[in-house]
Order: structure tokens, then C-alpha cells, then sequence
């Protein structure tokens, strides 16, 4: 088995252009969470001109609502929700610069052919596994939308987090390999 790929966020272009689907991925430094809700205020600042609360450049975001945490852990729980939900909105903060996103499941063409275009990849976390995804996450802070709860916006300090390339830059679909692999 293939030795996995560690890389440091904020990711380059070059970092994201290697990486092929199904490369085991240790991820190191900062990740942000964003869900639906705080994606539709990201999309909404930007829409008007305004600043958003991080800089998009070489940045990844985790689809995540981790859940609260017990004495001496940075968060609860901290696994992936379902992805097509940002499926609106990814484009958009990928042509700002977001280079990363993690989740579950499928994406849309639109969303597929932006990473071809802005260079930026989709990384699938393990469902199921949230209190394993939580071992990795070193620390998390809210930065924006304590409103929204679980669903705030985090900045999360991460340490060897584990993931799989499900999309790539140049147009491969884990997704759609698997299920073409499986019908053989």
C-alpha cells in the first residue's frame, strides 16, 4: 500500500496538482468547518464586496458540525457530512482560492469541473469515524457565527488528519472509479 502524502495547509497550487484519487492524504496545520448555512453567509459577503472572516488562499474547509467537547479534547465528534450540500457554493470560494474541501459523498460537474479549473481537490473523510477524525484536531476556535452553533465557523489546528483524494485536478472521481471497479 502507497506510503501516505503529508501536506501543511495553506496548500499550493503544486501540492493539490500531484496529488491523484485514492492517495492517502495526512493533512497538518489549519482547516476550517463550514456547513450550508455558513457557506450561504460566505457566498452573501463576497456578493456584496465584503470581507469573509479567513483567507480563502491554499485554505481547506471541512464539512463538518463538530460536536461539543469533553475535558481535554479541542472538539466531540468531527465527522464529515454529506458534501453535495456546498455544491452550490464551492465554485465560487474556489475561484478565491480555496484549494481544499473534505466531506462525504459525490459532487456535482459544476463542482468537479471547478477543481479542474481553480486547482483545488476534494479529500473524502471516513464517515461513521468521528470520534477517530476528532484525535487528529489539536484545536478548535470559532471565528465566525457562534450563532449557528456546531455549524459556526472554526478555525481547527489539525495534526496528521487523515484522508483519501476523492476528486483531483484532473478530472478523476474516486466516486466513479469505485463503482466502474465494482460492476467489473
Amino acid at each position: 500500500m502507497q506510503e501516505a502524502i503529508r501536506l501543511t495547509t495553506p496548500l499550493r497550487k503544486e501540492d493539490v496538482e500531484g496529488l491523484r484519487i485514492g492517495d492517502r492524504v495526512l493533512l497538518n496545520g489549519t482547516v476550517y468547518t463550514a456547513r450550508d448555512a455558513a457557506h450561504k453567509r460566505l457566498i452573501q459577503l463576497i456578493e456584496a464586496g465584503d470581507p469573509i472572516p479567513f483567507d480563502l488562499e491554499g485554505s481547506v474547509i471541512y464539512y463538518v458540525g463538530p460536536s461539543p467537547a469533553k475535558p481535554g479534547q479541542a472538539v466531540g465528534a468531527a465527522g464529515p457530512t454529506t458534501s453535495y450540500r456546498m455544491d452550490a457554493y464551492a465554485p465560487t470560494l474556489m475561484e478565491r482560492g480555496l484549494r481544499g474541501m473534505i466531506g462525504k459523498g459525490k459532487r456535482n460537474d459544476a463542482v468537479k469541473d471547478a477543481m479542474r479549473s481553480h486547482k483545488a481537490v476534494y479529500f473524502a473523510a471516513i464517515g461513521g469515524a468521528g470520534a477517530l477524525m476528532a484525535k487528529s484536531i489539536l484545536s478548535a476556535e470559532v471565528i465566525a457565527y457562534p450563532e449557528l452553533g456546531p455549524e459556526a465557523i472554526r478555525r481547527l489546528e489539525v495534526r496528521d488528519f487523515p484522508v483519501i483524494v476523492a476528486n483531483d485536478t484532473h478530472g478523476g472521481d474516486l466516486y466513479e472509479e469505485g463503482a466502474k471497479a465494482y460492476a467489473r
